[in-house]
């Protein structure tokens, strides 16, 4: 059975294509980036997009009409949350609209999701507060957990934290389970070449290039390695003042390598800090290579600069993991309406 389902903070479509292909009937998808509206409704004419601030919308017309709603709220400063005022401590941050969007839908089920890093946002009050304010919204919040889009066919070792919440009046007969790993974690050369997660290799696309000076730095990285791997005088020269910190800073000057899940995906391949250089050939990853890591299938075409690609793209939720999560949301919201038949048919019966 499908679904009617709404999502906000929609970006390129990473959630919104693996919550489809899990069985949601998408009735609106909410997105401010104009990019990015532009590549959803290039892939997806069909679909309803709604450009803009998500403070202008007034969802009352769906109220009780929409069985689900999802989006990743950006999570910016909440420093004056955790003073247990629920939904007001979150005025004037996004997830305030997000939890207004469940108020006035009233939904069967939410699904909310964000970065690793909101569990610990501000000693844990952020989230304490979040979770504060499911329960004034009348939700029970019954699936809470970190997720490796590695462990679910993604070549990639991306961690996204999803919150998943019930309707009071059907939280007695939630039952909700996150799914279960995949039999093996996908490799790099599972996303770029023909194989299992796709019947053949990456297609050429446009990328960024690396000025000559850091291509010559470099080309003396192997597979696998870092600034670590270069001589001493190199390190020295291309990490400067960072060359005596110690520590990590593992993503600088940085290689794939074929055999392991790609690094986390950010906005831009060539960052100084986030390097994610090609296995073999010294070059920032291409945007479709991009999206491959990401997951999305080749026909799923970006809008906009290249900059712009990049950047829908390493914000996006692969859409793998969102297929396996949007597959236990729909087992999820199929025992509630067997549930609910049941209770129907039982009354009918004793009355």
């Amino acid at each position: 059975m499908n679904f009617s389902s709404i999502e906000l903070f929609a970006g390129a479509g990473g959630l919104a294509l693996g919550l489809e292909k899990a069985g949601f009937n998408a009735l609106l998808l909410n997105e401010i980036d104009k990019q990015a509206c532009a590549t959803l409704r290039h892939n997806r004419p069909q679909w309803n997009i709604i450009e803009g601030s998500i403070e202008h919308i007034d969802f009352t017309p769906y109220r009780h009409k929409i069985d689900f709603i999802s989006g990743g709220f950006p999570c910016q400063s909440f420093s004056y949350a955790g003073n247990q005022r629920g939904f007001d401590d979150v005025r004037g941050t996004l997830f305030f609209e997000f939890a207004r969007a469940i108020r006035e839908i009233q939904p069967k089920v939410f699904l909310a999701e964000n970065v690793r890093g909101l569990l610990s946002h501000d000693s844990g009050r952020t989230l304490a507060t979040i979770e504060k304010v499911i329960a004034d919204l009348g939700y029970t919040l019954v699936g809470s957990s970190v997720l490796k889009a590695m462990h679910y066919r993604v070549p990639q070792k991306r961690e996204r934290l999803f919150l998943v919440g019930v309707r009071n009046d059907l939280a007695n007969k939630a039952n909700f389970t996150f799914p279960k790993p995949h039999e093996r974690i996908m490799t790099l050369r599972d996303g770029l070449k023909a194989g299992k997660l796709y019947d053949c290799d990456v297609p050429e696309s446009i990328g960024q290039i690396y000025p000559p000076k850091k291509k010559a730095v470099l080309d003396l990285v192997p597979a696998g390695g870092c600034w670590r791997h270069l001589p001493d005088a190199i390190q020295r020269e291309y990490m400067k003042k960072s060359y005596f910190l110690g520590g990590g800073r593992t993503g600088m000057a940085r290689r794939l390598s074929w055999d392991e899940a790609s690094l986390t995906l950010t906005c831009a391949p060539a960052q100084n800090q986030t390097e994610r250089c090609h296995p073999d050939e010294t070059r920032p990853l291409t945007v479709r290579e991009y999206a491959r890591i990401q997951t999305f299938p080749d026909n799923w075409q970006f809008m906009g600069s290249m900059s712009a690609q990049y950047k829908q793209i390493g914000n996006a939720v692969p859409v793998n993991l969102a297929y396996a999560v949007g597959s236990s949301l729909i087992h999820l919201l199929n025992n509630l309406d067997m549930a609910d038949a049941t209770h129907q048919y039982s009354k009918q019966v004793t009355a």
